[in-house]
């Protein structure tokens, strides 16, 4: 039987004994010293420095004093400020901090008069450079005293830490909920999409880690409203989530991807944690967005502003970018592609098992449907001429992208069995969508694959699975000056190239493809001793001494690709600067001596699908600007300003059009 402690009745009589008992305080003397006492020359403030070594003062280690903050670590974030419930903190901006990609010039300043040393603030920063210290004392008359902005001391004296932050109270998730993945073996016979993608359950729970702080968005090429479409998440708003991506990605099926991410580089989560999966979070509305949804945002007014017409060359991701914004503005836009579909890059130059063509059918059919003219086999240069784009149309905008394959200078390159990266993927994509068959592809029993990029995976990982398919197994082996820690490529590639049982010869670099008979053998390979030298150029240097082959049949190059101007007339290319394979241009994308020309993407700053719809949205705000001052110039002025301000107003709200001219 339990047994029950019994309780006497006047037990809570044995506390009066304490109404007699005389208070024991300390002279304020006795706490501070007259030695460290600094009376400041204000008749209303009295600062008091304690003595440390003497103080009988004392209180537990976790104390909730006066806080600390490193502003070394802190980033800015402002998560202290939104959990803050008595809105005690408030961040204040400090030139005198580094502006940097991944933070923000603000600190937090903490008012003590509202504080209630909750260690709300401690345990949701994610930097873990808020904490509270063991000092508790401070005295003045005047209440706006209690306002500091804390840094790593207490008005300028070290102070002992004291409440800070563990594993029980941490309030941040720091793993990201993981995504399913095909398994290798499945994966390798097929070029079936890697990733999953996330259910409607697990994108909320991620969606619920980001503590909306914006740091990301302004680690984003295009400023993409990243906080307020995770928030539609894990609210279940999927169409508010749908608009707010389109203000400023008309690619997002594509970047939800295979988006560079700067974004989840720059996550304040992930600091000490994860990052949260942004791309994927995007990925998540644009596939769960059903299509009566794009009905509605298509309907949306795209009024003429300016009668003038533009041309955009090339179809990549910069091309489409601008192709989208101009048309938001009101421009009539035909696109000109030389291949058979549209997407430049995205189409014939990345894997379907990362980029199927439905994600970038769902993005280009929703550009097409604004009014955009996409006019494919149509090489400009051949079926169309500059001059008669100069002729036809108000502006022209280049996107023309790299996809001449950079050949390799050693022995033996030249050989037929030495293959191009942008000669050997395109033929893969024709064969994912069933243009091409599996005989129509010259892939060899065992194949090397020099370049340390994604491009090189790319490579390597369709060869695998050709492989698979066509002899029942694979050989393939990859080779880069980097080594594997130095890899231009992501960790993904990294990984799952592992996985498929690719083989890694990094931080080496070739010297002479091998052949017998005719016929490639191998790759003479020499250990790379530094890729740049100490200026920072390009200048491998090798150990000759430290030598190996690896076999291989064929030899797949995937080094760089290099811009193809042969669409450049003569008339042209004497006023157009190029510059190490890149256009001279301003940072709208202008060409200087030729005021009608813009130009984006990786002829004029180098590879990146982000970037280029980056230069995509410039490039059309700067054409705008250009034919508007045209039409100034044609004394229309008044009626081009009518028709501007028409457009705008007369749909009510913020829209794409707006954010376009922004």
């Amino acid at each position: 039987m339990k047994k029950y402690r019994t309780v006497s009745l006047f037990n809570p009589f044995r506390l009066w004994k304490y109404l007699f008992k005389k208070p024991v305080s300390h002279d304020m003397e006795d706490i501070f010293t007259k030695k460290n006492r600094e009376v400041l020359r204000k008749d209303t403030f009295l600062k008091l420095k304690p003595k440390r070594e003497s103080s009988p003062r004392t209180a537990p280690a976790n104390l909730r004093g006066f806080h600390t903050n490193d502003w070394d670590k802190c980033i800015g974030c402002g998560t202290c400020e939104d959990i803050c419930p008595t809105k005690a903190i408030e961040m204040v901006e400090r030139l005198d901090v580094p502006d940097k990609e991944g933070s923000f010039q603000v600190r937090p300043t903490i008012d003590y008069g509202r504080c209630c040393f909750c260690a709300l603030c401690v345990d949701t920063c994610t930097t873990d450079s808020l904490n509270m210290s063991n000092e508790y004392i401070y005295a003045s008359d005047d209440a706006d005293n209690f306002k500091f902005l804390p840094q790593s001391t207490f008005l300028g004296e070290e102070v002992d830490m004291g409440w800070q932050k563990d594993e029980v109270s941490n309030l941040l998730d720091k793993e990201r909920v993981k995504m399913d993945h095909v398994l290798p073996s499945d994966r390798k016979s097929s070029f079936v999409e890697v990733v999953k993608g996330y259910s409607k359950e697990y994108a909320m729970a991620e969606a619920a880690r980001c503590v909306e702080c914006g740091v990301c968005t302004s680690s984003c090429p295009v400023q993409m409203h990243i906080p307020a479409y995770i928030k539609s998440i894990w609210e279940n708003d999927v169409e508010a989530g749908l608009r707010q991506i389109y203000e400023t990605n008309p690619l997002p099926g594509v970047c939800g991807r295979v988006c560079t991410h700067n974004c989840e580089t720059s996550c304040s989560i992930a600091v000490n944690g994860e990052a949260i999966a942004i791309r994927w979070l995007k990925r998540y509305i644009i596939d769960s967005a059903p299509t009566d949804m794009y009905e509605k945002m298509i309907s949306q007014d795209v009024s003429e502003v300016i009668d003038a017409k533009v041309a955009v060359v090339g179809s990549g991701p910069a091309g489409l970018g601008a192709a989208y914004y101009l048309r938001l503005m009101g421009y009539n836009v035909d696109v000109y592609e030389e291949m058979a579909l549209a997407g430049g890059v995205m189409r014939y130059g990345i894997p379907a098992y990362r980029l199927p063509d439905t994600s970038i059918d769902k993005d280009i059919n929703f550009i097409k449907s604004i009014g955009v003219n996409i006019l494919t086999n149509k090489r400009v240069g051949k079926d169309i001429s500059m001059d008669q784009l100069e002729k036809d149309y108000d502006s022209v905008f280049l996107g023309t992208g790299f996809f001449k394959v950079r050949n390799l200078n050693i022995p033996g390159a030249d050989h037929k069995d030495v293959i191009g990266a942008m000669d050997f993927l395109p033929q893969v994509r024709d064969f994912e969508r069933g243009v091409l068959k599996l005989e129509d592809i010259d892939v060899a029993e065992s194949v090397v694959v020099i370049g340390g990029g994604d491009v090189a995976f790319d490579v390597a990982r369709s060869a695998t699975r050709l492989q698979m398919l066509k002899y029942g197994k694979t050989d393939v082996k990859l080779t880069s000056l980097e080594n594997e820690d130095a890899l231009p490529a992501s960790m993904d590639e990294l990984i799952e190239g592992g996985e498929e049982g690719i083989e890694f010869f990094c931080g080496n670099g070739p010297q002479e493809v091998m052949q017998k008979n005719g016929k490639v053998t191998g790759l003479r390979l020499w250990k790379c001793l530094c890729v740049f030298d100490t200026a920072g150029r390009f200048n491998p240097e090798f150990d000759d001494e430290c030598e190996q082959v690896i076999a291989g049949k064929q030899i797949y190059i995937a080094i760089g690709q290099a811009p193809d101007y042969d669409y450049l007339p003569e008339s042209l290319s004497s006023k157009v600067k190029i510059e190490r394979g890149k256009i001279k241009a301003d940072d709208n994308g202008q060409v200087s001596d030729v005021p009608w020309l813009f130009v984006g993407g990786d002829i004029l700053r180098g590879p990146d699908l982000i970037s280029g719809v980056a230069d995509g949205h410039r490039a059309a705000k700067a054409i705008d600007s250009y034919l508007y001052k045209q039409a100034k110039d044609k004394k229309s002025y008044k009626k081009v300003e009518e028709m501007r301000e028409a457009a705008i107003h007369n749909t009510p709200g913020f829209t794409p059009k707006q954010q376009a001219r922004k």
